[in-house]
């Protein structure tokens, strides 16, 4: 029964999010979005795609930092093209979670066993994550008048985070947890493949103190990122600051994290509409707008350049042929 009930949630769970999209253009009037969608100067759109090439070299530039901190050694526009690829199926899964997908194209270019991979994509998925709460922190300080318990919220935040990291950064902590949940909740016919892929999570393990500044680059490709959604708001000449749109929306985008949708669809718009109505004259179509459009010219965008790449590689089918456990 509680098979069944689960596979029902993990099914129906990411439609939440298009659900609330869907509601919020009819709440908001679906003619008044599209009149907002049509009065955008598309100038603005041609100046923000080019963006996204410095965004990835940047965001490849912190990755390439954690790879080597963790002896993993990928040729740099070999770890370009498998972050594009990671990319295309984070942009259509729930919580990016199919950025996963690096770790098989990773696994093709190094020697390194699938557990170490496994916590290198998710040190650089956690890593850049926490650069974003770093500027929800310094938006929340501007707001503290008009949106006081945001800043409790954002602080809340990374405490969680970074307590759950120091946690299992420790191996002997991590390694008795992970070994719990596998007793507990793998069939007796896997437990051994789990038990070899997690006894290699703790490989090279970088120390604290060597991913600060990966962290600190991530910013960079956060910046990059709302000053391209930045020129939407531009384009529909909308009167918020750039200072404070760059570090508001990234509460909005934090949202999109909730594994309700695909790539954080319907709770963006829905959390970046209520910020910015609240603290600007302007309407709601407006923000639909501007949040939707960024979605897909930082999201899905980059998300076909992956899958381009992807289809140049020839690996799309023949990344299934590749056990995920090493036999």
């Amino acid at each position: 029964m509680v098979k069944k009930v689960f596979s029902y949630v993990k099914k129906f769970l990411p439609l939440i999010g298009i659900f609330i999209f869907i509601y919020m253009i009819y709440l908001l009037d679906v003619h008044a979005v599209i009149e907002a969608f049509l009065s955008i100067n598309p100038l603005f759109i041609l100046l923000a795609l080019p963006l996204t090439i410095p965004r990835v070299l940047v965001r490849n530039v912190a990755w390439k930092m954690i790879q080597e901190q963790h002896n993993i050694h990928i040729p740099f526009w070999d770890s370009l093209k498998i972050f594009l690829i990671g990319y295309f199926y984070g942009s259509i899964t729930p919580s990016y979670v199919g950025q996963l997908m690096r770790i098989p194209y990773m696994k093709e270019k190094t020697k390194n066993p699938y557990g170490k991979l496994f916590v290198n994509s998710f040190l650089e998925t956690t890593l850049h994550t926490i650069s974003l709460y770093g500027m929800i922190v310094i938006g929340a300080i501007l707001v503290i008048g008009t949106l006081p318990d945001l800043i409790y919220i954002a602080i809340l935040w990374i405490l969680i985070l970074s307590l759950v990291l120091l946690f299992f950064i420790k191996k002997e902590r991590g390694e008795k947890v992970f070994h719990f949940f596998i007793k507990l909740l793998i069939p007796s016919s896997l437990k051994d493949y789990f038990y070899q892929f997690v006894d290699t999570f703790y490989n090279d393990l970088p120390h604290v103190k060597n991913l600060i500044a990966p962290v600190l680059v991530g910013m960079v490709t956060w910046i990059i990122i709302f000053s391209q959604e930045y020129l939407i708001v531009m384009g529909l000449d909308l009167p918020i600051p750039y200072l404070y749109f760059l570090l508001l929306y990234p509460v909005a985008n934090a949202a999109g994290f909730l594994p309700i949708t695909f790539a954080g669809l319907g709770t963006r718009e829905a959390v970046a509409v209520f910020i910015f109505t609240s603290l600007y004259p302007v309407k709601g179509p407006e923000i639909l707008v501007v949040s939707f459009l960024g979605f897909i010219i930082t999201d899905i965008f980059t998300g076909f350049i992956g899958l381009l790449v992807a289809l140049k590689e020839s690996r799309i089918v023949s990344i299934h042929k590749t056990p995920l456990f090493p036999k």
